[in-house]
């Protein structure tokens, strides 16, 4: 499983957002969106969570 967390470039931001000074940090999870997070820390530890249940899961199932 890839899980990964960037940031949003300016050209995916509405402009109220860039006026605003907004940053928003994705989480992909196999390429898709599965998270939005205005605070990078939130977007890590939800990865983090992702990757941990992941883990689980295939223990459980060997």
């Amino acid at each position: 499983m890839t899980v990964k967390v960037t940031e949003r470039d300016d050209e995916h931001m509405s402009h109220e957002a860039l006026g605003h000074g907004i940053h928003i940090w994705d989480v992909h999870q196999q390429d898709l969106l599965v998270g939005m997070f205005h605070n990078e820390s939130d977007a890590h530890n939800y990865k983090n969570e992702l990757e941990t249940l992941e883990m689980r899961r295939q223990a459980q199932d060997s």
